[in-house]
Order: C-alpha cells, then structure tokens, then sequence
C-alpha cells in the first residue's frame, strides 16, 4: 500500500482509554458508546451481577462476580467511516499499573467523572499520567439526573485538579428529579431528558434556543437557572482551542447521564471531530553504547508496534496468551514477517486478532493506532517492540516497584509445575510483580494494592488448577538495582546475598524490610543505583 493510502487510514484512526475513580459509570459509559456506534445491540447491566448478562468489556469471571473491572480491555468500533479503538481501564487503584500501561497506548481519554462526587482519588492518579505525557483530555460529567454539586463547582475543581482550563460543550438544565437535559453549546440547541436505558440517541427531543419563551415556560426556574450559570461558565473559559486540546493545555466537557444514554452520542461525535488521529512515536534505540533517537511518522512505510499488555488465559478452552500490540506505524498484513526487537528473534504468531473484549476477529489489516493481539506460546515480553524488522524501540512502559510483598506456599506440592507456568505467565502479562530469591526459597509476589492478590490466587486455582496460600513475609518494598561497573554490581550481590531476587524480566532487585535500608546500602556502595520505576526488559527510568 502506498504512503499515501496508509496516511489516509492513519486520518480515520481514533486511539483512547476511558479514565475515572471506581463507580463513576466509566464501564457503563463504555457500552453505550459501543452500543450507539452499533458494535453490540444490547447493553450488559454492570450492576446485576448474578443476572446472565454482564458488562461486554468485563470477560474476567472474578469481574463478572465482582461486579468491577480489573483488567483493561480492548473494543474495537466503526463510527462515522472512523474506526475506534477504546480502551476500558480498571478504576480501582489497587490495578493502577495495568491503567499505566494503557495509557502509553492511547492518544487521547476520556475521563468520566462522577457529578456527586467530583474529582476523585484515582482519578487524580490517572490525570497526572496523562499530564506527564501531555495527553489530550476529554471529559464527562455523568449522573446528572440524581442529586449532584453545582456544574460550575465541578468546573472549578476540574480546573484545578487538571491545571488546565475547562470548555463546556455541553451544559445541563437542573439536576436530579428535575434534571431537564443538556444544552448543546455549539448547536444552540436543548436536548430534552427522559429516563430510561432502551432509549436510543434519535428518541430524545430536540428544541432550539431562539425559542426561549417556550423553553422557559416549559422547564421554568430551571432553565433559568441554568442560562445564567453557562453564562458565567462561557464568560470565564476560553473559547475552545484545539492546538492548546492536542497540547493537553485545555479540556472540553459534556454533561449527561450515561445509564440513561444521555449526552453520549455527544461524547462519541466529540472523539471522532475533536480527538487525533495516531500521533508520532519516539524511538531510543541503543548502537554500540550510544543511544539513536528518532521520531517515527505513523504513515511510515514499515510496520512497528509496541507490545503495552500480555494476556493470559482470555480463552479457558484454549490456554492461550494474547500480546496486545499498539501498532505504531506502517500496515500489518497477515503472513507478514515479524521480528522481537529485544530478542531480535523471529514471531510468528498462531493467530492475530482484533477485540471487541473477549470476542475476536482475524486481522485482514491494520494501521497506526489500531490495537491487534498476537497468539503466542511466550517469547514476548510487556514493552518488546516488534517491526517488520527495522531496528527500533519504543520506550516509556512504566513498572513500579511494589509496596506489598506475600510468599506463596502450594498446597498440594504436586501441582509445583501448574504454579511455576502460572506464576511466570502471570509474572510476564504485569498481573502481579513475581520475584525469585537469588538465595533459593519460596517465591514472592510484589503487589501495588491488596485487591492484586486475591485476583491473582483466584485465577492461581481458576486457570491453572493452583490452590495456594499467600503468607505475609519481612518485605515492604523493593528497588531494581544497576551499576557503574561489573565488579561493583558483583560486590553487591555478594554483601546483600539474602536480599537479591529477579522478576519476571529477569531484572536483578533489592529487597527492602524498612525505608531505611535503601539508604544504608546506598551510603555503603555509592556506585550502585536504585531505582524505584524501570520501563521494560530491566532498563531503568528513575534513581532514588
């Protein structure tokens, strides 16, 4: 295909997660824009947990049971000539990683937040991500139909949160029981609610603002209540500028009620006319100790993409492992060679796909932006850049060292072999940190949160027929840990013999019991480096 064609694909492409604290409707939102863009006809009910149906992007049976995601999942979506590709994130904290990781593979987000409640906790966590990458934001305000804070308090505090100023696009009229609708800004026109989730978006009515007697005369004090309070929202924010969107210095916002579908078609009109299409990759590639830099064109001639998330198990019957890969440049075809950068191994994987959550598709082809997953029996890693066999990689695929640690002991020593593939396929899609005590013993699992652990023994026992007990041990943190030399590295792993372990990237680490221990070793061997974050395959980001 020529360069021109592939730029034309590239223009068509729309890349982004959906963001929010835990409750805020982020997974119910997901199914109304899938539902609206016509990719599923009926929405699963995230609220029904023991009903047979359940949310399309929550396949995991312990999210099913739950009732919450805790995986991120990939949909894929045709919307006006434009294909879609939306990624639904944990909200819970506890999986904060996973979300990480999601976001370097999206070029926008949309961030859902709860009208109640305002600018939660981990929402917090996800805009200074996004923040760090200068990473367009859109955002949604939903549940207006119940009883919510006032829409220029939660401007305020968005603007605050974010540092960046917000334009309302849309604008509600009431809240609550009396909640009226929303105004759209652009249209000059109302859009008139009523509750009930099998409406479609055609269903609502629609009145112009030039007839202001009849408005006021039908939504009364409301409605005027509501002019003048956009009034002040539009006299105090920027008219929208989309150079300052795309530079992550501006957010447009939308109000509605998702679990009603309504303002979302607004929302999914908002990614396609103001999101961007796939935007250039860095690549750092280090040749003969020095570090080549090059910005990659998403309309490059040839294929490469970034391997952001590994999947085990999404299909029980098969056992398979997905690598999800976020095509950065170039046209995947299938039968194409492909080689791991890391390894400079040769994949060939058994079958490429597109998702819409647990449903799959072959890929006939893809571009910059769409997101395919690879079937393979391992040989790839989480970060591992994969090309038509030009020499690059991609960077900024964040691991944080774990505040948690737990021992795993088996309950039936026969199953050792079903824990260790368990614990290394679970290791290498970035479900839990598993570190191997260089001293021998039983292995730890290193966790963000709590919630990881109870996810990762029930999938133990549900996907690999593993009953084990996690027990507490001395741990409360751990460094990865490179040095100037060969020989200050070595006497290091030989002073601290009992404290050393690999992860699942065969990264070397120190093992922590106080904060205080950093410091000590830090002060007795100055040439080596502690470091609390590494990107993929060992390479250090930040020192302590």
């Amino acid at each position: 295909m020529s360069v021109e064609a592939i730029r034309q694909e590239v223009k068509r492409r729309r890349t982004f997660a959906i963001i929010s604290h835990p409750d805020a409707g982020k997974t119910t939102l997901t199914e109304k824009l899938l539902l609206f863009s016509g990719a599923i006809q009926i929405a699963g009910s995230v609220k029904a947990r023991k009903a047979s149906r359940h949310a399309t992007s929550d396949w995991m049976e312990i999210e099913k049971q739950r009732g919450i995601s805790v995986a991120s999942s990939v949909m894929q979506m045709l919307y006006r000539e434009h294909v879609i590709n939306l990624l639904d994130t944990p909200g819970h904290k506890d999986f904060s990683e996973d979300t990480y990781r999601v976001l370097t593979a999206v070029d926008s987000a949309l961030m859902v937040i709860d009208a109640a409640n305002g600018v939660e906790a981990q929402t917090r966590r996800l805009i200074e991500v996004c923040r760090q990458r200068d990473t367009p934001i859109i955002t949604f305000v939903n549940k207006m139909d119940r009883e919510v804070r006032d829409p220029l308090d939660i401007l305020d505090e968005v603007e605050r949160e974010l540092g960046m100023p917000c334009v309302p696009m849309t604008w509600p009229v009431g809240q609550g029981k009396s909640f009226g609708g929303i105004i759209d800004l652009k249209a000059q026109s109302m859009k008139v609610f009523e509750s009930g989730s099998e409406r479609r978006p055609e269903d609502f009515e629609t009145l112009p603002l030039s007839d202001l007697e009849a408005l006021q005369k039908r939504f009364g004090s409301e409605f005027t209540n509501a002019m003048e309070s956009m009034e002040l929202a539009t006299g105090a924010s920027p008219a929208f500028d989309r150079e300052a969107f795309l530079s992550g210095k501006q957010t447009p916002v939308f109000f509605g009620s998702g679990v009603n579908n309504f303002g979302v078609m607004e929302v999914l009109d908002a990614l396609i006319d103001l999101a961007p299409s796939p935007q250039p990759r860095i690549s750092t590639l280090s040749v003969n100790h020095s570090v080549k830099t090059q910005e990659i064109a998403p309309d490059d001639a040839h294929f490469a993409g970034v391997v952001f998330k590994v999947q085990a198990n999404m299909d029980p019957s098969h056992r398979d492992r997905i690598a999800f890969v976020r095509v950065a440049s170039g046209q995947y075809t299938p039968g194409m060679k492909l080689r791991v950068q890391r390894t400079a191994k040769e994949l060939r994987p058994t079958s490429v796909v597109t998702f819409l959550s647990q449903r799959r598709e072959a890929v006939e082809e893809a571009f910059a932006g769409d997101i395919i997953g690879f079937t393979t029996h391992g040989g790839v890693q989480l970060g591992d850049t994969i090309t038509d066999g030009v020499p690059l990689q991609f960077t900024g695929l964040p691991f944080f060292a774990p505040e948690l640690f737990m021992t795993v002991v088996l309950k039936n020593p026969l199953r050792t072999k079903q824990l260790q593939t368990g614990l290394a396929q679970l290791g290498e899609e970035g479900a839990i940190q598993v570190f191997k005590p260089d001293a021998g013993g039983l292995m730890l699992l290193g966790a963000v949160g709590q919630l990881q652990f109870e996810v990762v023994q029930h999938r133990l026992k549900a996907e690999y027929d593993c009953d084990v007990r996690l027990e507490s041990c001395p741990y409360t943190g751990a460094r990865w840990i490179s040095a100037d030399s060969d020989a200050e590295l070595k006497a290091f792993t030989h002073a601290y013999a009992s404290r050393m372990a690999t992860d699942a990237a065969n990264a070397l680490a120190y093992l922590c019991t106080s904060p205080y221990d950093v410091r000590l070793a830090q002060e007795r061997f100055p040439k080596i480096h502690f470091h609390p974050l590494r990107e993929h395959a060992g390479l250090a980001l930040q020192n302590n």
